[in-house]
């Protein structure tokens, strides 16, 4: 039964709807307005007011055979025989096995096949050899970019009919009695409205057994395997791409791939901290989730790699000293913030941590004001979010026009292309920042939007404790700011 009275996320049916049909747009929209045909952004949207269809539509991509063109059986088939291989390697290598969090229904807890981070570490090994034996023409990287779009495409029907299908398999959980195999529905995922509930997700863990595979976890699969490993090999191709257009890879883009790449693999190697997220423990498995985990992530996360593939930034030593300090500084901030809250809790007489002041809630936990935590409530997301930012800071003050071979190309500045076109700033110049630096004001968001789902979470859960937490430790995320 729906409760009486929906508590709706996300501007409820109405915004979950607007992001249902919306972000995949927008991700052809950056795919077709920021290309390595004419520029980033396009030269005619620095004129909008002689904008016009076929203006437009003669500046970007679009395919030959329209709309048919944006997907294609072939490249949708090699897809899904990567999602195999994701499906083999999870089965064959060895994992390490675990228990989640006690579900609220049954009490008992889920166990957990863990290996995300060797599986892409074959995967990488793989096309290292690859790379090895046909340089920057393997196969792999020149599939991804020749079919970019095609592979978009994919994707992003893929995470409509995976989240059809979780949808109505929910149905089948009955919520009025514990489920001999664990099934449970999510709190916020019941709301009796179609377009919410397909957002959000029904059920809270769902699981399926196929042959020869056995039992698989979906969200824990979905979240830590197909869509981030993607993100590397599209960064991969991106570079792959660079030096096939001018006989060099940038510093920058050797940045921005390292950067991201020990994000993702820090990630998957320390994946059983998955198991402990909002993610798993509160939301549904629906469109929110396997759309941003196969869709958005590797394509929307990556498009700083394929800026810099067209248009290279040379940041130098001291460049890139100050972006790596950035790094650093995040990647620290994280995790020690993140160390200092698990040894309080598993090893409260550790001597870094004992004699940390704290709130003894009358639940029976403790609630850490001292240390990392008695700055903000979440620290760790800020050292998140810093981490982050310099995967947009290598591409500066981004946005390019792309000359035609012949044309005068003495503009200052201009990189020329092998095939003879040639790559500038110009008028551009500062516009392509809406393009490389959207995921920094995306993530920032993320977290601030997260962080109040927690401090709902988290009041309803402790009661007076978390009010009283909350002014001793009064700030949210950014120490005397927010």
């Amino acid at each position: 039964m729906a409760p009486s009275k929906p508590k709706y996320e996300f501007g409820g049916p109405i915004g979950t709807a607007a992001i249902v049909f919306n972000l995949p747009i927008l991700l052809n929209a950056f795919y077709f307005t920021c290309n390595d045909e004419t520029g980033c952004p396009v030269p005619i949207l620095l004129d909008p007011r002689n904008l016009t269809w076929e203006t437009l539509k003669s500046q970007i991509p679009w395919p030959q055979d329209g709309i048919w063109g944006f997907a294609s059986w072939e490249v949708t088939g090699w897809l899904l025989a990567y999602y195999m291989l994701s499906l083999v390697l999870y089965v064959v290598l060895p994992a390490h096995e675990l228990y989640g969090t006690k579900l609220k229904q049954s009490g008992r807890p889920l166990k957990y096949r863990l290996n995300a981070f060797s599986s892409t570490v074959i995967q990488l090994v793989a096309c290292a050899v690859g790379t090895y034996f046909q340089g920057a023409n393997f196969v792999v990287w020149t599939f991804i970019s020749d079919n970019y779009l095609q592979l978009l495409s994919a994707s992003i029907i893929l995470s409509y009919l995976i989240s059809a299908y979780l949808y109505i398999a929910s149905f089948s959980v009955d919520p009025t009695k514990p489920d001999p195999t664990l099934r449970e529905l999510a709190e916020g995922g019941q709301t009796g409205n179609f377009i919410y509930d397909f957002y959000i997700g029904r059920e809270l863990n769902p699981r399926i057994t196929l042959p020869l595979f056995g039992e698989i976890d979906i969200k824990t699969w979905l979240e830590m395997r197909p869509g981030l490993t993607g993100w590397i090999l599209l960064d991969l191709a991106f570079v792959a791409k660079q030096y096939r257009a001018y006989g060099f890879v940038s510093d920058s883009m050797l940045f921005t791939t390292a950067a991201q790449m020990y994000y993702v693999l820090e990630g998957q190697y320390f994946e059983s901290g998955l198991l402990g997220m909002m993610d798993i423990t509160m939301d549904g498995l629906g469109f929110m989730l396997v759309f941003g985990d196969i869709a958005w992530v590797p394509f929307l996360y990556s498009f700083q790699c394929r800026y810099l593939s067209v248009y290279p930034v040379h940041l130098g030593p001291v460049g890139i000293a100050a972006v790596a300090a950035v790094f650093a500084l995040g990647l620290y901030i994280f995790r020690a913030s993140n160390s200092q809250k698990n040894r309080f809790r598993t090893q409260p007489d550790h001597p870094s941590v004992k004699d940390l002041p704290y709130i003894q809630t009358k639940r029976g936990t403790r609630l850490l004001t001292g240390g990392w935590w008695g700055m903000s409530r979440h620290m760790n997301y800020l050292g998140d979010w810093i981490q982050a930012s310099p995967f947009s800071l290598p591409t500066a003050l981004a946005g390019y026009v792309i000359l035609a071979a012949g044309t005068d190309q003495s503009a200052a500045g201009a990189i020329t292309m092998l095939d003879g076109r040639a790559v500038v700033q110009g008028p551009a110049k500062g516009y392509g920042m809406i393009f490389t630096y959207f995921y920094v004001v995306y993530f920032a968001t993320l977290l601030m939007h997260r962080e109040g789902r927690d401090d709902l979470a988290c009041a309803e859960k402790y009661g007076e404790d978390w009010e009283k937490y909350k002014k001793i430790v009064r700030w949210r995320i950014l120490p005397g700011v927010y």
